[in-house]
């Protein structure tokens, strides 16, 4: 998810990239909303990368001109060619693997990716460290986040760690207890 709409934070992930010497291999958005779409286009023609997404999340992606229009966030939509991952298929990065769990509500298509070997969730917009992701956007479903959350995301051991889109990290575990949305 490059969310990079300035000039600045597109500078300043590319440094961050070249920094730690790494090769991006996919460019990947958990869900298309604004905030997390905005570097697409960037960071794929920087990198030569096809972007991937659920194939529910492709609606989302062609409305983010005109919400950025909404909100005076005007940018250049990635328009190339798409490649759909699904629940069930798995993210290969080097030694690491990623289930890929589709977890809708906050977005049609929202997804997270599970390392089961680093006890590691990156959860996009779908769990904050006592919150959840927000459902009165176009095409939120508040139950359908609830349930995708309680049947998916917990269903996960509690060590697991989740690396949200936006906040601090939390567990699994800490959310079961106190995330009082879901209590």
């Amino acid at each position: 998810d490059p969310g990079c709409y300035f000039n600045e934070e597109q500078e300043a992930l590319v440094g961050f990239i070249e920094s730690k010497s790494l090769t991006p291999v996919a460019l990947i958005n958990t869900h298309c909303h604004l905030d997390h779409v905005f570097g697409n286009k960037f960071i794929s023609e920087k990198y030569n990368l096809l972007l991937h997404l659920h194939p529910l999340e492709e609606q989302m992606l062609n409305l983010a001109p005109a919400s950025g229009l909404m909100y005076n966030l005007p940018f250049d939509n990635y328009s190339g060619e798409l490649k759909f991952i699904n629940e069930g298929e798995k993210i290969y990065l080097g030694k690491e693997v990623f289930e890929i769990i589709h977890a809708p509500g906050h977005s049609p298509g929202s997804l997270c990716f599970y390392n089961a070997a680093s006890k590691m969730l990156i959860g996009g917009d779908v769990l904050f460290r006592q919150s959840i992701g927000r459902t009165d956007l176009p095409m939120g479903s508040h139950q359908q986040l609830i349930t995708s959350i309680k049947s998916k995301l917990f269903n996960l051991p509690d060590a697991v760690t989740v690396f949200s889109g936006h906040g601090e990290k939390t567990t699994i575990g800490f959310e079961k207890e106190h995330n009082p949305f879901l209590n």
